[in-house]
């Protein structure tokens, strides 16, 4: 078994488990470890992260069906959430995949970063929603979600970094919104998937075994090792405080985007 699977078999463990303990898709996991072991293997620089963003969205769609899976049966999923902002998820992350394809990887890295830290402070602020605020209509929920949707597609996530704290600071429980956000997964995934394979068709620079911006054999090796592990994380979440919950999150968010700034900065 070579070297590059087994990065790409670690890296789908990982993202399994997470997006079963946090609801996100895994892909704040996927896309940094994916653009390293895509340098090692000198695939086009300029179109590095753009693979990586891909092939996070495309694993995506096959991680979320497994921890929504575990997630249902703990009865953690809010389904008329879910209905209600799922075609703005899909169409926003549609969008998004397409308006990223036409922007430098540079700049798409930076992006990455600032919206990680972002995130991360905003879990560890301690911030509590007045308990009055609910969710929204049918109407702001599907805004809310095209505005998710655009972001994930911009670095490559389930949105679960969004819906997450979305969610939460409506006065969603947390363990319901980490479930609900792991089915919300699935829409920012497909649209994912469908706007950078369909962006990238007919690029001829692109490593062969590739569909457009998703490269099939790392698609292969993560989806099948992040689909085993998505039931352990959810089982895990649901014994885990609300507290520790959280700082498992933002610890997660810290460090990645940590390693991806000191890549930028060139050390």
């Amino acid at each position: 078994m070579s070297l590059t699977l087994l990065a790409f078999l670690a890296t789908g463990c990982a993202a399994g488990f997470l997006a079963g303990l946090l609801g996100v898709g895994g892909g704040l996991i996927i896309v940094p470890a994916l653009v390293w072991v895509f340098e090692q293997h000198g695939f086009p620089p300029q179109h590095t992260l753009h693979l990586a963003l891909g092939t996070s969205l495309a694993s995506i769609v096959f991680t979320s069906l497994s921890s929504v899976r575990a997630h249902h049966g703990r009865g953690a999923v809010q389904w008329a959430t879910v209905k209600r902002m799922g075609l703005g998820l899909a169409l926003g992350t549609f969008a998004g995949s397409w308006l990223a394809a036409q922007v430098d990887s540079l700049w798409l890295k930076w992006f990455f970063v600032a919206f990680a830290y972002l995130v991360a402070a905003q879990m560890l602020s301690g911030y509590k929603p007045k308990p009055s605020r609910q969710l929204p209509g049918a109407a702001g929920l599907s805004a809310a979600g095209g505005l998710i949707g655009g972001v994930s597609a911009f670095v490559g996530i389930g949105g679960g970094s969004l819906s997450v704290p979305f969610m939460s600071w409506c006065n969603v429980p947390l363990q319901t919104a980490v479930g609900t956000s792991a089915a919300l997964g699935f829409p920012i995934a497909v649209g994912g998937l469908l706007g950078y394979a369909v962006n990238g068709a007919g690029l001829d620079q692109l490593p062969p075994w590739s569909l457009g911006f998703v490269y099939l054999p790392a698609l292969a090796g993560i989806v099948v090792a992040s689909v085993l592990m998505a039931p352990l994380g959810a089982a895990v979440a649901h014994r885990l405080p609300v507290a520790t919950l959280k700082k498992c999150f933002a610890a997660l968010l810290i460090i990645i985007a940590s390693k991806m700034l000191l890549g930028l900065l060139g050390y």
